[in-house]
């Protein structure tokens, strides 16, 4: 589990390195990567890999959105390095390698497991986005409990 907490933290951080983000963000985006892989291996225990994806892409969102109003960023500074670890790359791989190797039956589910995957974190990314800016300002929640 340790690895696995380090491993996506420097995947996560070598990415916003190589997109270029500010050096200020870089810890922050470690930290978005980290937490949305941590909530996707809880998941995954529980249900499948496609709904641990979303779960974790919930998180990997939520923190982003929450990063880019308290820092005063866009949202894809956090969100494009952050949603890395749950990208289903190795699946897109052995799609490819199957079909090559003529497995057709593996590699169309491989690649429906990879479509899963992939419409799961986009519907993450949905639900998160389409909530207002003022949620994620803790200016906002202070006056409503105030009032």
């Amino acid at each position: 589990m340790i690895s696995d907490i380090i491993s996506s933290f420097m995947g996560t951080l070598a990415f916003s390195i190589l997109y270029n983000v500010d050096k200020k963000f870089y810890f922050y985006c470690g930290l978005t990567g980290t937490a949305g892989w941590l909530c996707y291996r809880m998941a995954v225990d529980f249900s499948s890999p496609a709904v641990a994806s979303f779960i974790g892409t919930l998180m990997v969102v939520l923190i982003s959105r929450i990063f880019s109003v308290w820092k005063k960023c866009p949202i894809t500074v956090f969100l494009i390095s952050g949603i890395f670890p749950l990208v289903p790359g190795a699946s897109v791989y052995y799609t490819a390698y199957y079909f090559v190797t003529g497995d057709v039956a593996l590699a169309s589910q491989m690649g429906i497991s990879s479509v899963k995957i992939a419409f799961a974190i986009v519907l993450g990314i949905i639900f998160i986005v389409s909530m207002p800016r003022q949620w994620f300002s803790f200016r906002y929640w202070k006056q409503k409990i105030m009032k």
